[in-house]
């Protein structure tokens, strides 16, 4: 924490903060604790809701790890001196902004603290897909198996074309690593990086989507939710890909068209995905998709490294502390 942030934390009294719970599937996490509470008032869910009448008057701020608490209308005009709303992670896409911002509320994320993290998890989706290494696991590990087949095979990732949808700081992150396995890379995105970027890594523009699909043996989106990407893999785009290649997914599941998807993958139109991301989460246990075998499929854990949350949860704090004392925010959020 800059030293700016402890000078005001000195001569103001911290601000009183709202956090779903502390421990637990949904509360933050027990070894962020000691950091909070050296600059900010925590009031939990369950004492904010006992204390009200005392406590709707004193928050300022809302810390939102992991989508919790929700910013409700109901809770929104309850807090009437909100300032700030702190979201963990990039994805905004389950906020009501235009109501938020209607409040007069600020919002903020923590979009650097996330990219290496994902980046990482893409290529180990890539990995893992492509040398199958859960089944691999599965079969070495089942007590019926008696031999390995010498025709179980995966494919190779180096020298393999890898085609990126999104080069923004994931995108680029996912390049650079790609790189180091003398891979091909294709990029679309919605404007063309410059020149030194694309050299540093050896990528190459696609102005059409349509362009990079049919070339691709590894397809990974790393695109923010938007209503323009929405969807943005359909059974068009499916079929344009290779029967061989593989869709992997790291960003927002609504961006795939999950039934367009399903047949895609039953009628080998494509040859696998590998999603950490899916629509709903987690899919309900009898979805279809759950039962292929060449999908791959975790539970949405692109920034679940330790690493990564005490950098976002810093950041979140950082945010906070500007926000309520009238500071420019790094990263805020605008509608």
């Amino acid at each position: 924490m800059a030293d700016t942030f402890s000078e005001i934390v000195k001569k103001q009294e911290l601000p009183y903060t709202l956090i779903n719970a502390i421990g637990g599937p949904d509360g933050v996490y027990e070894d962020h604790v000691e950091f909070l509470e050296k600059h900010l008032k925590l009031v939990t869910m369950q004492k904010y809701l006992k204390n009200k009448q005392v406590l709707n008057e004193k928050i300022q701020a809302m810390f939102m790890w992991g989508q919790k608490p929700e910013a409700t209308r109901e809770l929104l005009e309850e807090l009437r001196n909100l300032k700030v709303i702190a979201v963990s992670g990039v994805g905004i896409d389950h906020l009501d902004l235009k109501m938020i911002f209607g409040f007069g509320i600020r919002v903020t994320n923590t979009p650097f603290a996330v990219s290496n993290s994902t980046a990482d998890l893409g290529m180990a989706l890539m990995f893992a897909s492509a040398r199958r290494i859960v089944e691999g696991h599965q079969i070495a590990a089942s007590p019926d198996t008696k031999y390995f087949n010498i025709d179980w095979l995966g494919q190779e990732i180096t020298g393999a074309t890898l085609g990126i949808i999104g080069m923004g700081r994931i995108g680029y992150l996912v390049a650079q690593r790609a790189k180091a396995f003398e891979m091909k890379i294709l990029y679309h995105n919605r404007n063309q990086r410059n020149e030194v970027d694309e050299q540093a890594v050896g990528a190459v523009y696609c102005q059409k989507m349509e362009d990079l699909l049919p070339q691709a043996d590894f397809v990974m989106l790393t695109v923010n939710l938007t209503p323009q990407t929405c969807k943005l893999i359909g059974r068009k785009e499916l079929e344009l890909m290779k029967p061989t290649a593989t869709l992997i997914n790291i960003c927002r599941g609504q961006v795939i068209d999950q039934d367009a998807l399903l047949k895609a993958l039953q009628a080998k139109t494509i040859k696998a995905a590998a999603l950490d991301v899916t629509y709903p989460e987690p899919l309900p246990r009898d979805h279809a998709l759950l039962d292929l075998k060449n999908v791959l499929i975790t539970p949405h854990i692109g920034t679940a490294t330790s690493q990564a949350r005490r950098h976002m949860m810093e950041r979140m704090v950082e945010s906070i502390l500007e926000a309520v004392n009238g500071l420019p925010v790094t990263h805020e959020v605008h509608e």
